[in-house]
């Protein structure tokens, strides 16, 4: 079960960047992994790393409610600094990184995907989209996939998106091709994934640490968005 943190954000307030302190930060976290180091530390950790992210899915969803116009968003939400250990052999209490996430509507039967998850710390991550169909979807997902004219659609946009540094991504995905679907379909590897998350290129140095880092997410956000929406439609 993955916990997040309600959202609430001081009105007027603006992403003005993060510092590179986040990433110092973090790097002795994930050293030290401990829970009177983190308390002393709480107030660096905010300052550094939740306020700006919050300042910053905050202006950029904005944008990316502009980019989903037919569906409704979530209330962006902050991640917990917290790990949740209880079915997982690493014990480490915390996370090497602030992450937060904006969501289409719909209920976790529903599995409805992220419009935009970002996560900033040791290591740098941005994407949209499906990483783990719930079961319901997973059929229609695969016979969307085999079928000549949307799967040829599919593989069209996520080409177009390959070639502007994107990836498909998914959390699972079978050894073979599913029963049913011969094992040469010209599709095969969209078969056996159990997901379509989208992965953004990486984020340029040069707007890391800068309020640019804002419109960047959004502009990539923009390009996954006709990607997200036509799944949507279709699954």
């Amino acid at each position: 079960m993955r916990v997040r943190v309600q959202w609430g954000r001081n009105p007027g307030m603006a992403f003005s960047g993060f510092e590179k302190g986040q990433v110092r930060f973090f790097r002795q976290l994930a050293v030290k992994q401990d829970r009177d180091w983190f308390k002393a530390h709480k107030t660096e950790y905010e300052a550094l790393a939740e306020r700006p992210m919050k300042d910053l899915i905050d202006d950029v969803y904005r944008a990316v409610e502009k980019q989903y116009k037919g569906f409704a968003l979530r209330p962006p939400k902050l991640f917990r600094i917290y790990r949740d250990v209880r079915f997982s052999k690493d014990k480490s209490p915390f996370k090497t990184g602030s992450s937060a996430v904006i969501g289409l509507q719909g209920s976790e039967e529903e599995g409805p995907p992220a419009a935009l998850y970002v996560h900033l710390g040791t290591r740098d991550y941005a994407g949209a989209g499906h990483w783990h169909l719930p079961p319901g979807k997973i059929a229609r997902y695969r016979k969307l996939v085999a079928d000549e004219k949307t799967g040829r659609e599919l593989q069209k946009r996520l080409d177009a998106l390959a070639r502007r540094g994107f990836k498909v991504e998914s959390w699972e995905a079978l050894k073979r091709v599913p029963p049913g679907f011969p094992p040469d379909h010209p599709r095969a590897d969209l078969l056996k994934r159990k997901g379509v998350g989208i992965s953004f290129p990486k984020i340029p140095p040069s707007v890391r640490f800068s309020p640019k880092l804002a419109s960047w997410l959004a502009a990539r956000s923009a390009e996954a968005a006709p990607l997200i929406t036509w799944l949507e439609k279709h699954l």
